[in-house]
């Protein structure tokens, strides 16, 4: 492989532990949000995203608990997605990429990606529907407005899993044959 494409390769995996950092770091400001909204709500206005879900969780405390674990469920598996990046980035050898780790690695990620997207069209609907019913929650939006682009990512990440697993058995029966 040429110097230029290592270059490009190693700039592409600090990236990915920089967006894994602060995936992380948003996961946890996330579960400390939530944890400060119940012994402490007066405080929420002041941290992270200023989160205050109070008048959904006078309204209706189950809402508030769904509401809240779809939130940092969506954000925990977006950290962990990036550590399956960041640990295929960190295993894979380059001059031989069809491996049986990378294609777990690669399915894994399509796995998790459309877990993302549906999880976020799940939350997106359920907040409209607790909109319609009087709750002001067009601060939500953010968290789940990509879910179709992760819908339509794990779908394309699945076919190059399914590529990948194909080159891996053919890479094998070539290996045997010669």
């Amino acid at each position: 492989m040429s110097r230029s494409n290592n270059l490009i390769f190693d700039g592409l995996q600090i990236v990915a532990w920089i967006i894994f950092i602060g995936l992380c770091i948003e996961g946890g400001a996330l579960l400390v949000n939530f944890i400060f909204s119940l012994f402490k709500p007066e405080i929420v206005s002041r941290l992270y995203e200023k989160l205050d879900l109070m008048e959904l969780y006078k309204a209706n405390q189950w809402a508030y608990y769904s509401i809240y674990s779809l939130i940092i469920s969506i954000a925990i598996l977006k950290a962990y997605l990036f550590y399956i990046v960041v640990r295929l980035m960190k295993k894979m050898d380059l001059s031989k990429p069809f491996n049986s780790y990378v294609s777990d690695q690669i399915s894994l990620m399509s796995y998790f990606t459309l877990t993302i997207g549906f999880l976020g069209y799940i939350s997106r609907e359920t907040t409209r529907n607790l909109m319609h019913h009087g709750n002001d929650l067009s601060n939500l939006d953010k968290f789940w407005t990509d879910s179709q682009a992760f819908i339509l990512m794990g779908a394309v990440i699945y076919v190059i899993a399914t590529i990948f697993k194909k080159g891996v058995e053919i890479q094998n029966e070539n290996d045997l044959t010669v």
